[in-house]
């Protein structure tokens, strides 16, 4: 099993009950969910594994797909495509889990591939407009325009909440 840590001694800093919408500017990882592309906060991110079946949990959402035993914590694995509704899950040998660390909660999220680690100023992050979509718009904090890519800012806080997974109230 391959896994590419983060090498960082910053340590992760959890989110502000009052924090604000629009996120800071700084480094975000880019992934690809079918066709668009979205960016995470680096922050969050703990480590990249290679996808594997995770063990399949009663009464779990559709979209977790199970857990996973990771180096002695259980770890759910959530699939973001069902979790936001994008067209049919495929999973190849570009199918990646990201583990994350949110709000003190380690969590999974299998998605179509990773990118590359990008730099965004606030000032680059501009507000989603707003309109039905099959994307709940509290899960999307922006759009950041990159050369000739367009990135889908997620805030993966209230995407990957505990509220939001099925597992009880939120931290």
């Amino acid at each position: 099993m391959e896994t590419l840590q983060r090498k960082s001694t910053s340590g992760f800093q959890p989110a502000q009950p009052g924090a604000q919408a629009m996120p800071d500017g700084g480094q975000f990882l880019t992934l690809r969910l079918g066709t668009e592309e979205y960016a995470i906060d680096i922050l969050r991110v703990q480590e990249i594994r290679s996808y594997e079946e995770p063990t399949r949990m009663v009464n779990a959402p559709s979209f977790v797909k199970g857990v996973v035993n990771l180096r002695g914590v259980i770890v759910p694995i959530v699939d973001l495509r069902l979790k936001l509704n994008i067209a049919t899950v495929n999973y190849n040998e570009f199918t990646v889990v990201i583990i994350l660390n949110v709000r003190g909660t380690v969590v999974g999220a299998v998605v179509d591939a990773v990118s590359d680690v990008v730099t965004l100023t606030q000032q680059s992050i501009k507000p989603a407009p707003q309109f039905e979509a099959a994307i709940d718009a509290r899960f999307i904090t922006g759009l950041a325009t990159l050369a000739d890519r367009m990135l889908i800012v997620m805030n993966i806080e209230a995407l990957m909440s505990n509220v939001e997974l099925g597992m009880g109230q939120a931290v």
